[in-house]
């Protein structure tokens, strides 16, 4: 029997692990992405346990990752006027969660819907065809703007200067992987133990809008951000800003929510369909959990990996929005939330900032809210593709 072809918008975080479940359920998943290949874009990519556990349903996939050490605890600071001094610290339950917290050049500008197939055309004129399409083409998806027109991405009045580092010395003498918070004036600064050696971080502060390029900073600019006012930073902030090894500025953009994310044979996934700011840290995640779902459901309604009716696909999709719809809109609302609690400005909105913090991450809330975030998509052991 021929395979049933699956055409994937998007080689980037989603689209090969997607292609690699589907290529194990029956079907024959072929990825077009817009770029030559690996670029300089972009710094680390943080994997929790909801996403985690996706990666590991793909065999021996988790071993071919470079582990990079479990975080042994979240510290968080607060530098203000006269007051530089530790809020909290949370050491992670590693034990519940399963995981610790870990880091064809054909862009599609159209496509033709038929009775059982999908007709897809890129930007050099050349065409392909397959059963049903899957965008996971990211913040700026032409999927998404063939789907359902045009629209402008959200600022959201905050851009992220961030870089990757060696540990600074504050947690290498006491043989931490670290991560941490510095809670400052009108600016937040965050960090995770990248690998054994080095750290990703990033600043988040109120400025005017910025492109979303995700680029390197050329070495002019890079050198005048690392000998201005961030490098005084205490508690390693500063350090890790004079010793980047690459630094990047970008600013950070949602889009306005999806009622829908499929029409047909043409359905979005993760950032295509629900792109975030990342103050949550479940970009890529969330996108992994949206993969577990749509193979979940290709099973359960195609368990032949057949040539689906469009029928069958409006169930799948349907479906799937109605489940994860609610998810997403809820955490791509918090984290612009907790983008903006981070980096108030004022002396005494930021003491109230602080002390909310505390409140908010307290070791029991801390492990509550854990224990709802990332029971998703499944609890370990119980996954059913």
């Amino acid at each position: 029997m021929v395979s049933t072809k699956v055409i994937i918008a998007g080689g980037g975080i989603a689209g090969p692990v997607l292609a690699m479940l589907l290529k194990a359920k029956g079907y024959d998943p072929v990825i077009y992405e817009r770029t030559d290949g690996p670029t300089d874009m972009g710094l680390s990519l943080g994997l929790q346990p909801n996403g985690l556990r996706v990666l590991g349903l793909i065999p021996e996939l988790l071993d071919e990752i470079e582990r990079c050490p479990a975080i042994d605890e979240m510290i968080s600071y607060s530098i203000l006027p006269g007051e530089e001094r530790e809020l909290m610290r949370n050491k992670f339950p590693r034990e519940r969660f399963d995981h610790g917290i870990e880091g064809v050049k054909r862009p599609l500008v159209d496509f033709e819907q038929h009775e059982k197939s999908v007709t897809v055309k890129f930007a050099n004129g050349k065409t392909d065809e397959g059963s049903f399409v899957i965008g996971c083409d990211g913040l700026h998806s032409n999927t998404r703007i063939c789907l359902f027109g045009e629209e402008e991405a959200s600022f959201t009045g905050l851009t992220q200067t961030g870089g990757i580092s060696p540990i600074p010395e504050i947690y290498k003498s006491q043989g931490l992987h670290p991560a941490f918070n510095i809670y400052a004036d009108g600016v937040h600064m965050i960090g995770i133990a990248a690998n054994h050696t080095q750290l990703g971080w990033a600043i988040t502060q109120r400025e005017a809008e910025a492109k979303e390029t995700w680029r390197g900073m050329d070495e002019a600019r890079q050198k005048e951000f690392k000998e201005g006012p961030f490098s005084k930073l205490p508690f390693g902030g500063g350090e890790l800003i004079r010793t980047a090894e690459r630094i990047i500025k970008y600013g950070l953009y949602d889009r306005p929510e999806l009622q829908s994310w499929h029409k047909d044979r043409v359905v979005l996934i993760g950032d295509a369909a629900h792109p975030t700011s990342p103050h949550l840290g479940q970009g890529a995640n969330q996108a992994l959990e949206d993969i577990y779902h749509l193979v979940r459901l290709l099973v359960k309604h195609n368990p032949t990996a057949s040539v689906p009716s469009t029928a069958t696909l409006e169930s799948v999709f349907t479906e799937l929005e109605q489940l994860r719809i609610p998810r997403t809109s809820g955490l791509v609302k918090k984290a612009r939330k907790m983008g903006d609690i981070r980096v108030v400005s004022g002396v005494e909105a930021c003491k109230k900032r602080n002390e909310l913090v505390r409140t908010m991450f307290t070791p029991e809330v801390a492990r509550g809210m854990m224990e709802d975030f990332l029971k998703h998509p499944f609890e370990p052991g119980k996954s059913e593709i």
